[in-house]
């Protein structure tokens, strides 16, 4: 087991990742951790919100889901649904490791989101992500990536953190998506990222991109 960081330093390091390999090699620590020294202690409560998106806006029809870097399953453990409902998507064995303990999902996928995706294993009814589209992380090209996971109609609630919305240039890329007709014209939420805006990184913000695929 690794040794231990304070959540201020686990999300510091997350933040300066900057290739695939960075993620696998981060992650492989920050695993053992990941809960109880970030989620818990940060009050991370951005998967919630997530899951919270996705009952206010779903229909019977948007199953199943893909919940994309899925990590440690906290998504899925908000959305509080039957595990064969929900495919977890993340980059990281070890994460997916924390989550297959959880008995979350129907089934677990290693992946690099950077690359394109291969054949799903089913067409689903929604996509959904918290914490994934942020600093280090994914920019704005895997978003038409996605696309080829949903069917037509699918439901997608995205998670993205909001500097890095306006760094990355995310607009651009979903007005692009929308002009091409492959989304309907998205609606986009800020939400907070943590209960505690006192706390480090209290006050960062996150924008949700709600769409379906066209």
């Amino acid at each position: 087991m690794s040794e231990k960081r304070t959540p201020t330093e686990l999300l510091q390091g997350a933040y300066e990742i900057e290739t695939p390999a960075d993620s696998r090699a981060y992650y492989h620590d920050f695993a053992d951790h990941y809960d109880a020294e970030f989620a818990q202690k940060l009050g991370y409560i951005y998967p919630r919100v997530i899951a919270e998106f996705y009952h206010k806006i779903a229909t019977p029809q948007d199953r199943p889901i893909a919940d994309i870097g899925c990590g440690t399953g906290l998504v899925a453990e908000s959305l509080s649904l039957p595990a064969k409902t929900i495919h977890g998507f993340d980059i990281s064995p070890e994460m997916l490791d924390r989550s297959r303990e959880k008995n979350l999902y129907a089934a677990l996928h290693n992946v690099d989101l950077t690359l394109p995706l291969p054949p799903p294993p089913t067409l689903f009814g929604a996509v959904v992500s918290a914490g994934t589209f942020t600093h280090g992380h994914l920019g704005p090209d895997p978003l038409e990536n996605l696309l080829t996971l949903a069917g037509p109609g699918g439901l997608f609630c995205i998670g993205v953190n909001a500097q890095h919305f306006a760094d990355q240039g995310f607009a651009p890329v979903l007005d692009r998506l929308h002009s091409q007709g492959k989304i309907t014209a998205p609606v986009l939420e800020t939400v907070p990222i943590y209960s505690d805006p006192n706390s480090a990184h209290g006050k960062d913000k996150a924008q949700v991109l709600i769409y379906r695929k066209t």
